[in-house]
């Protein structure tokens, strides 16, 4: 769910659902704060009206990826549907607590693992077929910050990389320290487990955020719209959305792919190449939108 402000204080929330293999926006509700009794109550609420619209035109979901909203989780559980957690928000999570263990005293050494146990989250959701595999393979990074590369669960016995010898003692951990003892509290509460066993295997909601910054085109947060006016502003972007979805990579005249260099705010100044896809078209246009706007 998007809301229109931050805060509590939202009026409208936007629920969209996207087919993650298609990256296609296939259905967006409007809810108003006023509906549901509160703000906090609109994501959910959203949720229900596009499941009932969709099973209404015959649509079974194999699998359903939102973030993890208790209310959500609640709600998928009662009606027995796969529920998986989308890895980009348990990541987020968990690299604030890892930032402020680092802070503390003597955790200067966890900040040089905090990119390595950011990078094993994605790894563990992505290389693991149950709940109990992924639970395995996420424990096993506390072995190896440490050192030790050969693990008690028989579903993970052992570290997949080579074994180096090192001299350098430096860079690793020990046991009996507040900063592990502070790093194994966090990544084996009984939350955190939960929420490991449920990290989705193969889909991404990245694209999903990507089409929220769409929205700001047509509906900025900074301007407030009436409930029609909104729900065209949002039913024009997920149309202008669809339109682009396959835009091809950019190439040079000679054939070669372009990328450009990407500073995400997230990543803190750090940068990485992505490939540029061709200009936005806006074809769209064409279909009968008077009709929307009529309304």
């Amino acid at each position: 769910m998007r809301a229109d402000s931050p805060g509590h204080s939202a009026k409208y929330g936007s629920y969209t659902m996207m087919d993650l293999h298609t990256n296609t926006i296939v259905d967006i509700q409007l809810v108003q704060s006023n509906e549901v009794g509160g703000s906090t109550h609109m994501e959910k609420e959203g949720l229900k009206r596009s499941l009932a619209l969709l099973e209404s035109r015959g649509v079974n979901l194999d699998c359903i990826v939102t973030d993890r909203h208790p209310q959500v989780q609640k709600f998928l559980r009662e009606r027995n549907m796969t529920h998986y957690y989308n890895v980009w928000h348990f990541a987020k999570g968990i690299s604030k607590k890892l930032l402020a263990i680092s802070m503390q005293k003597d955790g200067e050494k966890l900040k040089k693992w905090m990119k390595s146990i950011n990078n094993h989250i994605y790894w563990t959701a992505a290389g693991s077929t149950s709940g109990p595999g992924r639970i395995a393979k996420w424990t096993s990074i506390l072995n190896h910050v440490r050192d030790v590369h050969v693990h008690e669960d028989p579903l993970y016995p052992k570290c997949e990389h080579a074994i180096r010898q090192t001299s350098d003692r430096s860079k690793w951990l020990q046991a009996a320290t507040p900063t592990f003892s502070k790093l194994e509290k966090l990544l084996t509460n009984k939350r955190a487990l939960k929420d490991v066993a449920k990290l989705s295997p193969h889909h991404r909601t990245s694209s999903l955020e990507a089409f929220h910054a769409v929205i700001l085109r047509f509906a900025p947060k900074n301007v407030v719209f009436p409930f029609i006016g909104m729900l065209c502003r949002l039913y024009l972007a997920a149309m202008h959305s669809n339109h682009n979805v396959d835009r091809p990579q950019a190439e040079t005249k000679e054939g070669v792919p372009i990328y450009k260099i990407s500073f995400a705010k997230a990543r803190k100044g750090e940068c990485r190449a992505k490939p540029q896809k061709t200009q936005q078209t806006f074809g769209f246009k064409s279909i009968q939108t008077t009709h929307i706007l009529d309304f």
